[in-house]
C-alpha cells in the first residue's frame, strides 16, 4: 500500500508558476515509477508526466511539453511537478500517481492520492 499527499495547488494568472509537491509514504520510493495525472472539469482524467524510481526516465504528454518539469528527491519521498507558463487549459485537478506503468499515450497507476486543485484565471 502507498500512500500519497499532494500539495501546491493553487489559483495563478496565466503565464504564472506553480509546483505541486507529493509526498509518498507506505512502500520503497525509489522503487516506484511516479506520475501525474489531471482531470479537468467534464474532462476523463489524462496523463501529464511520468519519472523513473532513479529519474533517467522521463515521459510527458505532448501539451505539457517545455512547460513542466517532473522530478523526484528519493531521500524525502518526494516527487514534484514544476508548471511554469500556465494557461487556463491547464486548470484541474492533479493527481499524484505510484506504480505508473504504460507507454506512449497509455498510463495507467495502481495508487492515486486525493488531489490538488490548480486554477488558472485569464
Amino acid at each position: 500500500q502507498v500512500q500519497l499527499v499532494e500539495s501546491g495547488g493553487g489559483l495563478v494568472q496565466a503565464g504564472g508558476s506553480l509546483r505541486l509537491s507529493c509526498a509518498a509514504s507506505g512502500r520503497t520510493f525509489s522503487s516506484l515509477r511516479m506520475g501525474w495525472f489531471r482531470q479537468a472539469p467534464g474532462k476523463e482524467r489524462e496523463f501529464v508526466a511520468t519519472i523513473s524510481g532513479g529519474g533517467g526516465s522521463i515521459y510527458y504528454a505532448d501539451f505539457v511539453k517545455g512547460r513542466f518539469a517532473i522530478s523526484r528527491d528519493n531521500a524525502k519521498n518526494t516527487v514534484y511537478l514544476q508548471m511554469n507558463r500556465l494557461k487556463p487549459e491547464d486548470t484541474a485537478v492533479y493527481y499524484c500517481a505510484a506504480g505508473v506503468s504504460g507507454s506512449g499515450h497509455q498510463w495507467q497507476s495502481d495508487y492515486w492520492g486525493q488531489g490538488t486543485q490548480v486554477t488558472v484565471s485569464s
